[in-house]
């Protein structure tokens, strides 16, 4: 069999078998699902919703935002219920970020997979910590929009305090997530109790459709749809942990669970915000929308709250998507495709190098937002870019198992159901990247292109084949559109 077809039928090479679960992740690190759910929605629930209602409202009336709400609910369901699927058929598979993609098409879409998803997660973290302090500047104005020198050195005090705590034990920076996430939700049930009280439904249907300075209403519901890609991130949370849960079920359990919660929330804020205020006016207020919203109900205090509830919010994210972050290099490690050097693992089953390299980037990175004044929204964009071709990549593979019957006993109805799961999610995938764009396609690219090196470096620890005919195709279209973004952001036609 050519190595194409192999892959395709989900046989990883010979020369990198998937690892087993090491002795280090044993029962004082295994995660129940009260803490796997509470990963999920402690990373899916950032500072995302504590701006939804401005976001949403800039380029849609309430009817386009309810479309757009029920589009991408259906979408992000079916990505849930992708996962949920491929934790029940194939159990064997530890990070499903890494390795739903590795099973499907080898090793180096494996790799590429696990690479777009730690970039975007790291990323994500610069700016959630440019955001922190950026709030923290509505209380202390040194700190201005989280980009100043004080913010950059609280940001980086932060940071290692978190990964210190982090280094202390999985399990144990889990429960502080799901303590964090507990609270982070608190202030959001306050607001949706409030604003539905103070709900008018007449406010809500005037200009349902939109006033006459908005576009159709195809288009206000695709602007709306573009928002929500980066406020459900985070809905993989549960799979790329797979290996630490305590039973393999609660996986997509967890998952489901908290995809329910979080799309019950987002929409509880961004639909009954209009029946409070209107949208022009919402559009215009400063971000977090939120506290805007929430002071014209209540007062001053109102926007306080909101604030507060945004700084734990974006703290208890930030410490998720760490542990994503790393875990993300410890697995695929384990498995020959990235340097051995990452699956090491310290007394507490931490995987403290992989630890340690993430957030030595996050550190550097916190230095470039001083010299160069990156933005929050910058940022978040750049790492909603990196993480769709990881999405793209499971919904295909779950497809491919359904179709084929991997996992499934003979005759099982289940799989006819799993094979228009997978075809839907990989149709909202497919239109994700299209919403995203040929400007953050090629900038993706260009931060796929140096994850080459590392690559390279685990196969030839194993003095191994680096790439398969197909595999250099793949390279060669990667450099190509590293090259040209390059060349694009020197001549100033490419930007962030």
């Amino acid at each position: 069999m050519k190595p194409l077809a192999r892959h395709l039928h989900g046989t990883p090479p010979a020369a990198a078998p998937v690892p087993p679960v090491s002795s280090s992740t044993a029962s004082p690190q295994r995660l129940k699902l009260g803490l796997l759910t509470a990963l999920v929605v402690g990373s899916m629930i950032g500072s995302g919703v504590f701006s939804l209602p401005q976001n949403m409202a800039s380029g849609a009336g309430a009817g386009a935002v309810l479309i757009g709400w029920l589009i991408t609910g259906a979408g992000m369901l079916m990505l849930a219920f992708v996962y949920q699927t491929l934790a029940l058929r194939k159990p064997q598979l530890d990070n499903g970020i890494y390795a739903y993609a590795r099973a499907s098409a080898g090793d180096f879409v494996g790799f590429n997979s696990a690479w777009g998803y730690w970039v975007s997660a790291w990323i994500g973290n610069v700016g959630y910590l440019v955001i922190v302090f950026g709030t923290l500047g509505y209380f202390f104005p040194i700190f201005g929009e989280g980009n100043t020198s004080a913010a950059i050195v609280g940001a980086s005090v932060a940071l290692w305090i978190m990964h210190f705590v982090i280094l202390r034990g999985v399990r144990s920076a889990a429960v502080l997530n799901a303590v964090t996430t507990v609270t982070k939700i608190v202030p959001l049930v306050l607001f949706i109790a409030i604003a539905a009280a103070a709900f008018h439904a007449q406010q809500f249907s005037t200009g349902f459709w939109g006033n006459p300075k908005l576009p159709g209403v195809l288009d206000q519901v695709k602007s709306t749809m573009l928002i929500t890609v980066w406020v459900f991130i985070g809905i993989e949370g549960a799979s790329v942990y797979s290996a630490r849960a305590q039973q393999r079920s609660d996986v997509g359990r967890a998952t489901v669970l908290g995809f329910v919660v979080v799309l019950a929330l987002l929409m509880g804020v961004s639909l009954l915000s209009l029946g409070i205020v209107s949208q022009p006016e919402l559009a215009g207020m400063k971000n977090p929308s939120m506290a805007g919203v929430l002071q014209k109900v209540v007062g001053t205090w109102g926007a306080v709250l909101v604030n507060i509830g945004l700084l734990v919010s974006v703290g208890g994210a930030l410490l998720a998507w760490t542990l994503l972050a790393a875990e993300t290099l410890f697995t695929p490690a384990g498995g020959g495709v990235m340097p051995a050097f990452l699956k090491r693992e310290n007394e507490h089953g931490v995987p403290a190098n992989a630890l340690w390299v993430t957030n030595g980037l996050v550190q550097l990175f916190l230095i470039v937002t001083l010299v160069s004044n990156a933005t929050y929204l910058a940022l978040i964009s750049l790492a909603t870019s990196m993480i769709l071709v990881p999405y793209l990549f499971s919904a295909v593979y779950a497809a491919l198992i359904a179709v084929k019957g991997e996992g499934y006993t003979a005759g099982e109805s289940a799989r006819y159901r799993d094979i228009g799961i997978g075809a839907l999610a990989v149709v909202y995938c497919c239109w994700l990247l299209y919403a995203a764009g040929l400007k953050y396609l090629l900038l993706s690219a260009l931060l796929y292109a140096p994850g080459v090196v590392l690559y390279a470096w685990a196969k030839r620890e194993q003095k191994a084949r680096i790439f398969q005919p197909f595999e250099a195709v793949i390279l060669a279209a990667i450099v190509g559109l590293a090259i040209a973004a390059a060349w694009l952001l020197a001549t100033g036609r490419l930007s962030l």
